[in-house]
């Protein structure tokens, strides 16, 4: 446990001295750097270098086992002893999970549930009233399985590695009904909605019918009506075939990343006595005709 723990923590501190060394170059080479003059003849041949010393290529290598009979380096010791107790932060649990979460299908499985569902939660608890559908991209879950059991910091930073922080924003119900297209086609996590898609001629999935609420309220999209959702800032930055966010009117961030969310919501529901509970649920449901022999299954 010794060695994880101190390769964790030098694995850190390299990370960030790196980043920091490739920082200072490059403001050194910014400001430092000359163009090469060239010569008045308009003759563009670079110099000839100086003699360089050829490189010593007589080099001997060993092979030592890594074990407990190898004392620790001082000098690393030093290095990484400012980020040791930030490394072991990352394996305190933050609760308990009640059965395994994974990652696969349409929105993401029971992880991608589980992940939206928080980023509604803590958008709600953010502005102070009811959101009505949260959504995030089934590709940025970094993390394919939870084990159920203790739910720990190092999970949620392995399953969110990214720094994407949660935006409210307003579309027309015409402009969510596109983005909700092309969330089914992209089969992304969301909460709130409940979806029936199938399998169009071209392989792809499309909507069949789309409801808002709980069941006891559920609601067909008004397309003349605006919808206030939570998203991540990256999905309404990134263009291409989401777009359609770049539509939206009055996007304001919610000052948390999606990780912070979701660790958030995981100690809320802990304090209050709670285990972590993710499962299919229906949001996505399968709609298979007569002819049609594509596996499905309720979401």
């Amino acid at each position: 446990m010794r060695f994880v723990y101190r390769f964790r923590s030098l694995a850190v501190a390299t990370l960030l001295c790196l980043s920091a060394c490739v920082a200072q170059a490059q403001q050194s080479g910014a400001a430092t750097a000359r163009p090469t003059p060239t010569p008045s003849n308009g003759n563009t041949t670079a110099p000839a270098s100086s003699a360089t010393k050829p490189l010593d290529m007589h080099v001997k290598a060993s092979e030592r086992e890594i074990d407990e009979s190898i004392p620790d380096d001082p000098a690393v010791d030093a290095l990484i002893a400012p980020y040791s107790a930030k490394v072991r932060e990352l394996d305190a649990p933050l609760g308990k999970l009640a059965g395994e979460l994974k990652k696969g299908g349409m929105g993401g499985g029971s992880l991608g549930n589980f992940v939206a569902d928080a980023i509604r939660d803590r958008a709600q608890v953010k502005l102070g009233k009811p959101v009505l559908l949260a959504i995030t991209n089934s590709g940025g879950l970094r993390k394919n399985e939870i084990a159920a059991g203790e739910l720990k910091a190092s999970d949620i930073f392995e399953l969110l590695p990214f720094e994407n922080a949660l935006v409210s924003l307003d579309l027309t119900g015409e402009q969510l009904r596109r983005f909700l297209d092309v969330v089914v086609a992209h089969r992304d996590a969301q909460s709130g909605a409940r979806i029936t898609y199938k399998t169009n001629n071209e392989k792809k999935s499309v909507i069949v019918t789309v409801k808002l609420g709980t069941r006891d309220n559920e609601k067909e999209i008004d397309s003349q009506a605006t919808y206030t959702i939570v998203t991540i800032d990256y999905l309404v930055k990134r263009g291409g075939e989401y777009a359609v966010l770049q539509e939206a009117k009055n996007v304001r961030p919610l000052n948390i990343t999606i990780r912070e969310a979701v660790i958030d919501y995981v100690k809320a529901e802990t304090a209050a006595g709670r285990d972590i509970k993710a499962m299919l649920d229906g949001r996505f449901r399968y709609e298979r005709s007569a002819n049609d022999k594509t596996e499905g299954e309720p979401q």
